[in-house]
């Protein structure tokens, strides 16, 4: 297990493989374990760099107040411990949030960037998003986390023959630290780079579940904002795209990435 310290803080981060630097982010309340089905496939091609984000599996989860800035910060301090140079980056849901930001603060270490289930802003605008909101918070802190974990599970999962893949992430779910989690999920509301899109310059692609939480619609909308993104459409398949549709995931992924480094060369980054 590798770590490195960031602002007083340890954190954890594997990898594999040799290559073009890529890095995946999990989501809320996630790890790098989320990305198993991916490592391998990946790792055939390039050099493939998991972190557990500040709260979040091996890392350490201190005492204080999160941000989707700070957690951008925390993967700039790992590419320059690493020295990897620009990179290709892939987040999936909160770390698509970290994606975004990392990409408008620091769009020299990046070669490509892949978004997935994500969104570049949580505010709430209009009343419905007030009380929506509002239900997740106090459910966040009503519920133990066992019983949150069971719930997105059967959400995320719900066909028979995914029974085994739902009891393993909700195992994962519940082992999740409360308070840090309570956190993290604090950093994204009121989030948001929206404006910024448009400095966006290197190969974009976003990936949507045609059943993801926030309609394909939502996403063909920021798209159009960022000069060099498209978006991809993975059918039957929900918020946790990487998990429950791995092949067909890796396979438009992999696509992009070599068209991204044809695109560039292999010195330039965006």
């Amino acid at each position: 297990m590798a770590y490195f310290e960031h602002e007083g803080c340890s954190l954890h981060y594997e990898e594999y493989g040799q290559g073009e630097p890529l890095v995946l982010l999990h989501g809320l309340g996630s790890s790098c374990k989320d990305w198993e089905m991916q490592v391998p496939a990946l790792a055939r091609h390039y050099r493939v760099i998991l972190m557990d984000i500040r709260g979040h599996g091996r890392s350490d989860k201190p005492r204080e107040r999160y941000s989707i800035q700070s957690f951008s910060a925390d993967l700039l301090e790992l590419l320059e411990h690493l020295q990897t140079g620009p990179v290709h980056l892939v987040g999936l849901s909160m770390g698509g949030m970290v994606g975004f930001q990392f990409a408008v603060d620091h769009p020299d270490w990046l070669r490509s960037l892949c978004i997935v289930n994500s969104a570049p802003e949580v505010k709430r605008r209009t009343r419905q998003d007030w009380i929506w909101w509002a239900k997740r918070w106090a459910m966040a802190r009503a519920l133990s986390l066992e019983t949150i974990g069971k719930g997105l599970a059967a959400r995320l999962f719900p066909k028979p023959e995914q029974a085994d893949l739902r009891r393993k992430m909700a195992e994962r779910w519940a082992q999740n630290d409360k308070r840090a989690y309570l956190a993290s999920f604090d950093a994204i509301v009121g989030w948001g780079v929206s404006e910024r899109l448009g400095q966006i310059r290197c190969p974009t692609l976003v990936i949507s579940a045609d059943q993801d939480y926030t309609p394909v619609a939502l996403k063909e909308r920021y798209v159009r904002l960022i000069p060099q993104a498209r978006l991809a459409v993975i059918d039957d398949s929900r918020h946790a795209t990487p998990l429950d549709q791995p092949h067909i995931f890796n396979q438009t992924l992999l696509q992009f990435l070599a068209a991204s480094t044809t695109s560039q060369g292999t010195l330039s980054p965006c």
